[in-house]
């Protein structure tokens, strides 16, 4: 009787996720809010506010950004371009890192609530998923984390819901994110700023180019390592 109850209120919860996501697409099919940020006219609203409230600013960007983050598939490079036209790059860096982290967060947590258990069953019987997602050392589900945070061209959103139907700890995922989010958060900030500061170009687009091949790097060696490790376990 108890199984039975909680099947259906894992199925309830499936539904209710579902019903959100629905009402979420059609009303931004209907004002446009993932174009929200490509838009030129508020861009300009939003340097405007940093000229005369930055703080104001600041809670408008962070808003919309963990609002992206959690509810509608964009690119995470969006967000980090945005920060660099507005804040420059080392707050704009700041703003963008926190603002995603949270947006992770959030739909992090729904995922975990409103999908794991009724959407673990199904991804687990897949062998690769199983693998890479499930593992019981965690180790798996790490290296994918870092791989998939170290570069922010993924949609975060889709990102974070996956990683909510995983065991992976909130904390490793949390910290994990933060931490390897920033250096490509940092490339796009940095080199964004550059494009639109005429005096400092140079130094800013040779600071992001550092942090481009430090991210490949980075890339490559966790790759090469884990890889290793892999086979020397075997």
């Amino acid at each position: 009787m108890f199984c039975v109850e909680r099947i259906r209120m894992n199925h309830k919860r499936l539904w209710v996720f579902a019903g959100i996501t629905l009402v979420i697409l059609c009303l931004n099919h209907i004002f446009g809010w993932s174009s929200y940020l490509s838009n030129m006219n508020n861009l300009a609203f939003l340097k405007q506010a940093v000229e005369d409230n930055l703080p104001f600013a600041i809670g408008i960007y962070m808003l919309l950004t963990i609002a992206g983050c959690a509810f509608l598939a964009l690119p995470g490079v969006t967000f980090a371009i945005f920060a660099g036209l507005l804040f420059g790059p080392v707050l704009g860096t700041v703003c963008c890192s926190a603002a995603t982290t949270i947006g992770a967060a959030l739909a992090f947590a729904a995922g975990r609530y409103f999908l794991k258990d009724t959407i673990r069953p199904m991804v687990i019987k897949n062998k690769y998923l199983k693998k890479w997602l499930f593992g019981n050392s965690g180790k798996n589900q790490l290296f994918v984390l870092i791989m998939t945070r170290l570069v922010p061209v993924f949609p975060y959103n889709l990102q974070n819901f996956a990683y909510g139907i995983t065991d992976i700890k909130f904390s490793t995922y949390m910290i994990g994110s933060l931490v390897f989010m920033l250096p490509g958060t940092a490339m796009y900030t940095v080199g964004t700023a550059g494009l639109a500061d005429k005096e400092n170009r140079m130094l800013y687009m040779g600071i992001a180019a550092v942090l481009a091949v430090g991210v490949m790097g980075i890339g490559i060696f966790l790759k090469k390592r884990y890889i290793q490790e892999e086979r020397n376990e075997r």
